[in-house]
């Protein structure tokens, strides 16, 4: 399990180093903003998904 977060923590501060941001700025930007955007952005989409299905099996 360390290792994985070791590799996380890399990971991280690589794409801190590619951005031109801090590690704790690349953190802020990647779990605080844009996963929980993304997560709300994917749960619209199965609710949308769900009417229209929904809508087909009516129709039928």
């Amino acid at each position: 399990m360390n290792e994985l977060f070791d590799i996380c923590v890399s990971i991280l501060y690589w794409i801190a180093e590619l951005t031109g941001l801090t590690y704790k700025e690349a953190n802020i930007w990647i779990f605080v903003i844009i996963h929980p955007l993304l997560t709300l952005m994917l749960f619209l989409m199965v609710l949308r998904l769900r009417a229209r299905l929904r809508n087909v099996n009516d129709s039928r």
